[in-house]
């Protein structure tokens, strides 16, 4: 093994250990658990992918068993860069069910992945061996840089889209805004690179030269792949050191009259519920918080997202769980158990007093219990 081999296995080696070890990471996170655990993701996946590679450095992988395991699954990464942005804009938001078609491009490639490696098991080294469409896929697929040309412009289209979605929102630390930013765009950057290197490779070697294989190959797969090694490192790098910043908050569109209109709901809003408790009651709803106030339902919900930066639950739940964090100092109650002081402070069930104690304080209702 020369020593050129080498040095790319290592440099492929540490981009994937370091991303599976920030994907770990990033995953266990106590606070922002839905957008870290969409970056752990990316970073298992891009850390597959080079695992893949060093297999492959070793021999493993080319019309062996791993042949027909080692499925290349590049097409959902721009997709889930377009979700992790998404997640930073909104504390609840989880991807929907009518989001599900942006994984369309994931379940071809992985259906047209496996069609062509069965390929090989009808091959008898002739064209004739094969269907037409057995024939073609496994050119387009194999001949080609077909993935890379599919899975570049993915990522160049729904970063762009995740650049205009950011740019619709201001930080609350101007910090966490930025940095994903310069993520997007290095995203954008380095696969438009890679998309022109392909299409001018395709070109020259494969339709002037009639050269059957793609040059991409001999002259800059590695680089590519230590590409991606840098990007896994500094996308696992900052998204550890930013795991548990706040959110960003979609900038608002309110007129002053508007505004004023909101703050004096929020004014009134913060008395009745620190005076009067409310929180206490567990069937508290919105219709019942608007009721109080003498106001619609409506404005409250655009009161609490545009003054407080929150929704109905999680501004109720914070004073629940400070409502029970304040019971716990109280010798009187070292006699009740955890679940009985949640409920005296408002929640109505052990699953939602769980979510709301990780969500606000990053820590298990146990843990709060020992504080």
């Amino acid at each position: 093994m020369n020593t050129v081999k080498v040095l790319i296995i290592l440099i492929l080696f540490v981009g994937a250990f370091q991303g599976i070890i920030y994907g770990i990471v990033l995953f266990k996170a106590k606070r922002n658990l839905y957008s870290n655990r969409i970056l752990s993701v990316i970073l298992f996946l891009l850390s597959y992918r080079l695992s893949v590679q060093i297999m492959r450095l070793f021999g493993l992988g080319y019309y062996d068993i791993w042949y027909y395991f080692m499925l290349d699954l590049s097409w959902v990464t721009g997709p889930l860069l377009y979700f992790y942005v998404k997640s930073h804009l909104d504390d609840n938001y989880k991807i929907s069910k009518k989001e599900l078609y942006h994984f369309i491009p994931l379940l071809v490639q992985i259906c047209i992945s496996i069609f062509v490696r069965l390929q090989n098991l009808y091959w008898e080294g002739t064209r004739e061996s094969l269907s037409w469409l057995g024939y073609w896929g496994y050119v387009v697929w194999m001949n080609y840089p077909t993935i890379y040309v599919v899975a570049s412009i993915l990522i160049i289209v729904y970063s762009h889209k995740a650049l205009k979605l950011l740019n619709k929102g201001v930080n609350i630390q101007e910090q966490t805004s930025r940095w994903i930013k310069r993520i997007l765009l290095s995203f954008q950057v380095y696969f438009s690179v890679v998309l022109l290197i392909l299409v001018i490779d395709v070109l020259v070697y494969n339709v002037f030269l009639n050269n059957n294989y793609f040059y991409f190959i001999r002259f800059f797969y590695y680089p590519f792949f230590i590409g991606i090694s840098v990007l896994i490192y500094w996308l696992g790098m900052e998204g550890f050191a930013r795991r548990d910043e706040k959110k960003i908050i979609p900038k608002s569109h309110l007129s002053n009259e508007e505004r004023t209109k909101l703050e004096l709901i929020a004014k009134e809003l913060k008395v009745i519920v620190e005076e009067r408790k409310l929180y206490k009651i567990q069937k508290l709803n919105l219709d019942m918080l608007a009721k109080e106030l003498q106001t619609k339902s409506y404005l409250v919900t655009l009161c609490l997202k545009e003054i407080f930066g929150k929704n109905f639950n999680d501004y109720i739940n914070e004073y629940r769980v400070k409502e029970v964090q304040h019971l716990l100092k109280q010798q009187d109650n070292n006699k009740y158990t955890l679940l009985s002081l949640a409920m005296e402070a408002g929640f109505n069930s052990k699953s939602s007093f769980n979510r709301a104690v990780q969500k606000h304080l990053g820590v298990s209702p146990s843990e709060l219990k020992r504080d």
